[in-house]
């Protein structure tokens, strides 16, 4: 007897599927070989970008690193755009074809822009790079043009496809079916271990054919691998099990927000049973899932009193209110996560640049200052692969939980908030040494090259990997799990904002403090002489900025419901 999926996935043409023929890991096998190209193609970019900004356009410091850190958060914004898109008009499967082909076309165009004559940029002498003499020739409108708009165009297609890539591969797996739900458990630390390996390629072999071959050859590789990734994606069409459409769930939640205000002088029945709702059936008709009241925000539950109206901005039902709830309720985990990935957004900036201050010879290599990213990717792996194997396990086993995680979502979330803390307060010590060598040996003038191995840094590069490692799954999973069954590419979506504000957030903070710190004639903690620069007290400021937000994560935590 054929068995059909019972979640509400549906064939691309709307009929039910057959749960024997589709989805688990045979269909999510082709997402993770996409994002893992996809993811690529990203890292190679935002691993370097500052350094070709600064020695190919000959920007500063603190303009190179905004801009970074501008584009990174223009990204992750847009995915709400994605997620908005995919849940209330096209579905997934096909934003992800046109996302793809909107990233393939900035990626190839970014790679004209770094290698045609007449739209790169102009050569300068090694001499007149290095003292940042102003002799170097600016890129003209028209090469500033196609590559930001290289850039931007890639923003968009990253943008709408993030929030989408993960949650239609979390969808392959129906949580009807015991074993299929069991497999769902562990799929997010799986997902990361598989982008991680992504990330590993683009920020070691990547990176250095960009500063030791050429920047042609350094995106054109992955620009190639992004056209495989998307023949990969299509090849597993015949295995995927998509969702239908809902509509706007913006509309829906403003229509709760509204009706409730417009009653907000009517009272909540004590029975949840008084309150306006759907049939089982119509829900069941329509592939959806029915929700219980429940006591939190009662406020919003008014949207659900029965007072003569029967507008839709007048009465919702329980279960479009609870959806709403939902939402609401994770705004405030959302905001304690804004902090790290600001810190997050600063080792693609600083804690690179820092590098290129230090001795990198190894025998005959020289090693790219961007590759110390790679520690962060191998320890993230490593400790996934731990994580999963061996502590969700001893967890399990351990009187005190009964946690098919191990530990709660959360709690594995405040774990890697208490590393980076950690990470904030090693990289603050250890700038600290290096600018006590760097005046020891006479180079805080020049800005040369301090006698310290650039492995001095590695300590902070692979913790913040150990800290990726609980952070990074647990809020993907999160967001996508606690987030209504209709809303799910919105859900996941907040997992990607939070980077987004983040590095808004970083380009504010850094042109804030440089600013105020060359106030008044002092010198400030953030030049283009990193050596006269005082990073440690920034690293001390963040510090302290993270140990507020994880108390601000204690509270809010405390007080967090989880849906039923």
């Amino acid at each position: 007897m054929a068995t059909y999926t019972e979640d509400g996935t549906v064939d691309l043409e709307g009929n039910p599927v057959l749960r024997s023929n589709t989805g688990r890991w045979r269909a999510s096998s082709f997402l993770v070989v996409w994002e893992m190209f996809v993811v690529m193609a990203y890292q190679c970019i935002t691993s370097n970008l500052i350094n070709y900004l600064m020695e190919k356009l000959h920007q500063d410091t603190v303009s190179a690193s905004n801009n970074v850190t501008n584009w990174v958060g223009t990204v992750w914004i847009i995915t709400i755009i994605g997620a908005y898109v995919a849940d209330a008009h096209l579905g997934r499967y096909r934003t992800l074809l046109i996302a793809s082909a909107i990233y393939l076309s900035g990626m190839s165009v970014l790679t004209l822009a770094v290698s045609v004559p007449g739209i790169k940029p102009p050569q300068c002498s090694a001499a007149a790079a290095a003292v940042q003499s102003g002799d170097c020739k600016k890129a003209s409108t028209l090469q500033l043009a196609v590559f930001y708009g290289a850039l931007y165009t890639l923003a968009v297609g990253i943008g709408v496809a993030k929030p989408n890539t993960s949650t239609m591969a979390a969808d392959q797996f129906d949580e009807f079916e015991p074993k299929e739900k069991d497999q769902k458990l562990s799929f997010f630390n799986w997902w990361t271990f598989s982008v991680s390996i992504g990330t590993l390629f683009a920020n070691t072999v990547l990176v250095y054919i960009q500063d030791n071959v050429g920047w042609t050859l350094g995106y054109g590789l992955p620009t190639a691998g992004l056209a495989v990734s998307i023949l990969i994606f299509l090849a597993g069409t015949p295995f995927y099990r998509p969702r239908v459409p809902t509509g706007s769930p913006f509309t829906r939640m403003a229509k709760v927000i509204v009706a409730a205000a417009r009653k907000w002088k009517v009272p909540v029945p004590g029975d949840p049973k008084e309150l306006f709702e759907l049939n089982l059936e119509e829900y069941i008709k329509k592939g959806k899932f029915r929700i219980d009241s429940t006591p939190t925000l009662r406020f919003l539950s008014k949207a659900s009193v029965r007072t003569g109206s029967t507008s839709p901005w007048m009465l919702c039902s329980v279960t479009q209110v609870e959806e709403t709830k939902q939402m609401l309720r994770m705004i405030p985990i959302l905001v304690a996560t804004f902090v790290p990935s600001t810190m997050i957004a600063q080792i693609n900036t600083l804690f690179v640049k820092q590098g290129t201050t230090l001795e990198r010879n190894v025998g005959g290599f020289k090693i790219p200052p961007a590759n110390l990213t790679g520690f962060v990717t191998v320890s993230t792996l490593v400790c996934t692969v731990i994580y999963d194997r061996c502590f969700v396990k001893m967890m399990k086993t351990w009187k005190r939980t009964q946690n098919p995680r191990g530990i709660s979502m959360l709690q594995r979330m405040g774990i890697g908030l208490v590393l980076t803390i950690i990470v904030m307060l090693i990289a603050s010590l250890t700038e600290r040494y290096r600018l006590k060598v760097a005046k020891d040996h006479g180079v805080v003038a020049s800005g040369g090259q301090v006698p310290l191995t650039i492995f001095i840094l590695v300590p902070q590069f692979v913790l913040m990997g150990t800290a990726n490692a609980f952070l990074e799954p647990a809020r993907t999973e999160f967001f996508y799990d606690q987030a209504p069954e209709s809303m799910k590419s919105l859900g996941t979506s907040y997992a990607m904002i939070t980077v987004g504000v983040g590095n808004f957030l970083s380009s504010f903070l850094l042109s804030t403090v440089a600013h105020i710190t060359e106030k008044h004639g002092h010198r400030g903690w953030i030049l283009n002489n990193l050596n006269a620069s005082h990073l440690d007290y920034y690293y001390a400021f963040f510090c302290i900025l993270n140990i507020l937000n994880f108390v601000f994560f204690l509270v809010v935590s405390k007080y967090y419901v989880y849906k039923a």
